[in-house]
């Protein structure tokens, strides 16, 4: 069966509001650790994650950092108009290159008000900073399907738009956190080793590692490695039609250096495990990216993207993970690259075989999510069992929850 008949009803379950979880723990590591593994189910805590992983191994890790994305403007007349900053404007590149611009921007947002605000109205804020105080002034250019094109500007000049976001906004919280963002906020929905900057949501599976942890795992020999990327406010879009068909997955940047391919293709066949369902997405996209430079050697750069349903429809059963690596190494070489960056659109379901990672640690998932069917996708059909036991077990929900280790 073609993923696009999969009938999202099938993937719910009740989950009561008391279930989620408002805050972090005051220890990272201290949050509650599920581990699946061969249909069993134990329970044990992150502190302890690494005696269940096999030395010599990989771990990989999402590095985007989030972005202090939300900005709040008043109109002369007191009515308040929060701004929250999406993606960059189609213009540019990618995320990097919009986050460098100084002076002006223009970005895709969300506006909360934005009846109240007419289109070339200009609104403005000003922020004390030490002795300076930062101007910053927001055009309303257009609408652009579900999303508006703002432009936004500065004094002082010399300021980058992540520097004039880092003081001026606020971090996005998940909508399911039902109350307003505090300072510890600032630290805690940002994982300890976030560093590119460019998401608006953080990639939550990896907010219970420590640094304790890590040199745990340094003395068992398991290599830690960094892909990255920008989780977008997308991720949190319920699946609204009958089917998966009438779903329209959301687009990510990735940006991946050519030494994590070739690091990914030396342990392909060995044992890998992903932080994060964007980790899982992003490692599965390379493998599908090197299956269209196979496929279309001659493939132009602009169009080395994977779309939604590229999974289910290119024929790649007689490519390996190496074969596809490999070539879409040489690929970047031919181009004289040395990093890809490009968007995914990868959308995993039942039915998709996962190539890359035999273990995958992530938070417990909203019903009816894209995120829900991914796992649902690496386990089978004991992501119910997983979630029942979750549940009855008391465990915490969603991105300030506890977690799970699934192997495959």
């Amino acid at each position: 069966m073609h993923p696009k008949s999969l009938a999202i009803k099938d993937f719910t379950y009740e989950l009561p509001e008391e279930r989620i979880a408002k805050y972090p723990l005051p220890e990272r590591d201290s949050s509650k650790l599920l581990i699946y593994n061969q249909g069993k189910i134990t329970e044990d805590t992150y502190r302890h994650i690494d005696q269940y992983l096999p030395s010599d191994s990989l771990l990989l890790f999402n590095n985007t950092r989030v972005v202090e994305a939300r900005l709040l403007f008043q109109k002369p007349t007191g009515a308040s108009i929060e701004v929250f900053c999406l993606e960059p404007h189609p213009r540019y590149p990618d995320i990097t290159t919009a986050m460098t611009q100084k002076e002006r921007v223009t970005w895709m947002c969300l506006i909360g008000g934005a009846s109240k605000w007419k289109t070339g109205q200009l609104l403005e804020k000003k922020i004390p900073h030490g002795d300076k105080t930062i101007v910053l002034q927001a055009q309303y250019l257009e609408k652009i399907k579900d999303s508006f094109a703002i432009e936004l500007s500065w004094t002082p000049s010399s300021l980058s738009f992540a520097e004039v976001l880092h003081i001026a906004g606020m971090i996005p919280l998940p909508p399911y956190i039902k109350r307003a963002a505090e300072s510890g906020d600032a630290t805690r929905y940002q994982t300890i080793y976030a560093l590119t900057e460019g998401s608006v949501a953080a990639p939550t599976a990896g907010l219970h590692f420590t640094e304790a942890l890590f040199e745990r795992m340094q003395a068992k020999n398991i290599r830690r490695s960094y892909v990255t990327l920008h989780v977008g406010a997308g991720t949190f879009q319920p699946v609204k039609s009958e089917n998966m068909e009438g779903h329209n997955m959301h687009a990510e940047f990735i940006d991946i250096p050519t030494t994590l391919i070739q690091q990914l293709i030396d342990y392909a066949g060995r044992f890998i495990t992903v932080v994060g369902t964007t980790s899982l997405r992003t490692v599965e996209s390379l493998y599908w990216l090197g299956v269209k430079t196979i496929l279309t050697p001659a493939i132009a750069p602009a169009e080395l993207t994977v779309h939604q349903w590229d999974a289910y429809e290119l024929k790649a059963d007689h490519i390996s993970v190496q074969e596809a690596l490999t070539s879409l190494l040489q690929y970047m070489k031919k181009q004289q690259w040395e990093r890809l960056i490009t968007r995914t659109q990868l959308l995993i379901t039942p039915g998709y075989t996962i190539r890359i990672p035999k273990a995958l640690v992530t938070n417990f998932h909203q019903p009816q999510s894209t995120l829900l069917l991914l796992v649902a996708a690496f386990v089978g059909t004991k992501w119910k069992n997983i979630y029942k036991h979750a549940l009855e077990h008391e465990f915490r929900f969603l991105s300030y929850g506890d977690g799970c280790l699934l192997f495959r």
